[in-house]
C-alpha cells in the first residue's frame, strides 16, 4: 500500500550562481547578489507552506578555501550584509524562527565581525519555538562525517554517530532541492540525514529558482508515493 509523503524538512544546494552571471555577462559578483535575494524570496515561500525545518546551504568548503581571494572577498562583504539585515528582521522573531549555523566557515574566513554576527543571531534566535532555519556555511558532507567517526565513544551505533554529527539536532530531510540543471550529489551532502529523501532537479539557476519553482517541488514531493521497502 502506498503511502502520501509527509514534509517537514526540505534542504537546498543552490547552484548557478557564477554560470548565471557569465549567461548575463555580468560579473560573477552579480550573480552571488542576485542569488543572495532569491534567499529572502524562498524564505517567505517556505513560511507560507508551513515547511518547519529548512537548511539553505550557502558556502562550501571549497567554495572559501579555493576561489579567488577577490571572489571570496566579496562572498564575506556579502554574507556580512545578509546576516546582519536577518538579524533585524522583525519577521524573524515574530514568527518565532530559529537559525542555526554548521559548517567550519568561521573557523576558515577568521573574521571577526563576521564570526560576531553569526554567533548573536544563533543567540538571539536560542529560545525561538517556531520553523528552524539552517545555513551550512563552510560545509563539506565527507569531512562532516569523518569528524563525528573521530569524535565517538564507544558504543557506535546510529544514535551515537548521529549526535556526533554538526547537523546530528536535525531531523531527516524529505527532500533535497538542487537548481542549476546538474543532477548530482555533491561533497556527501547531509549523506546521514538525506538517506531516505526525495530529490527536486530543477533546470533553473539559483538566482532564477523563486517561489513559483520551490511550490512546483513541493507540489511534485506531494505527488510521490514509496512503498518502504514494503
Amino acid at each position: 500500500m502506498f503511502k502520501k509523503l509527509p514534509l517537514t524538512h526540505i534542504a537546498i544546494i543552490p547552484d548557478g550562481n557564477r554560470r548565471w552571471a557569465r549567461l548575463h555577462k555580468l560579473p560573477i559578483f552579480k550573480g552571488h547578489q542576485k542569488g543572495a535575494k532569491q534567499f529572502e524570496e524562498i524564505l517567505e515561500a517556505a513560511d507560507k507552506e508551513g515547511i518547519h525545518y529548512l537548511t539553505m546551504w550557502v558556502a562550501s568548503e571549497d567554495n572559501l578555501k579555493k576561489r579567488s581571494k577577490i571572489e571570496v572577498k566579496f562572498l564575506v562583504a556579502l554574507f556580512k550584509k545578509y546576516f546582519k539585515k536577518l538579524s533585524k528582521s522583525k519577521k524573524l522573531q515574530e514568527r518565532q524562527i530559529r537559525v542555526r549555523i554548521f559548517g567550519k566557515g568561521k573557523e576558515i574566513i577568521k573574521d571577526k565581525a563576521l564570526s560576531k554576527t553569526l554567533s548573536e543571531l544563533e543567540k538571539t534566535t536560542a529560545k525561538n519555538t517556531g520553523a528552524q532555519l539552517s545555513f551550512l556555511f563552510g560545509y563539506n558532507g565527507t569531512t562532516e562525517m569523518l569528524e563525528a567517526i573521530k569524535k565517538i565513544k564507544k558504543p557506535i551505533n546510529e544514535e551515537s554517530l548521529r549526535k556526533a554529527l554538526w547537523t546530528g539536532e536535525l531531523p531527516d530531510i524529505d527532500l533535497v532541492i538542487r537548481t542549476g540543471g546538474e543532477p548530482h550529489n555533491s561533497v556527501g551532502f547531509m549523506m546521514w540525514h538525506s538517506a531516505n529523501s526525495e530529490s527536486y532537479f530543477s533546470k533553473m539557476l539559483w538566482p532564477d529558482f523563486g517561489a513559483k519553482e520551490f511550490k512546483k517541488a513541493i507540489k511534485e514531493f506531494y505527488s510521490r508515493r514509496r512503498k518502504r521497502g514494503k
